[in-house]
């Protein structure tokens, strides 16, 4: 992990075309803005792992779950 230290307006550069600027330096937290092309995804690392493990629940539904909903679409009048 590299640690650096910048003040209010200093950036950084992540390959040729990311750029981290700090914004605002407060008690509570750092505010930073992050200028990268489109098809970079940035998100938030809570919540990346949040969504993570949710796909996971789901990806682990039982053979209860399964059975479960293929009653549902096969009740007269479901539409495929």
């Amino acid at each position: 992990m590299l640690v650096l230290s910048r003040r209010v307006g200093e950036r950084l550069m992540i390959g040729d075309n990311i750029v981290i600027t700090v914004i605002d330096v407060r008690s509570d937290g750092v505010r930073i803005g992050i200028d990268a092309p489109r098809d970079v995804r940035v998100t938030r690392a809570e919540i990346y792992e949040a969504v993570r493990e949710s796909n996971q629940e789901a990806a682990a539904a039982d053979d209860d779950a399964v059975n479960s909903l293929r009653a549902l679409r096969a009740r007269p009048g479901a539409k495929d």
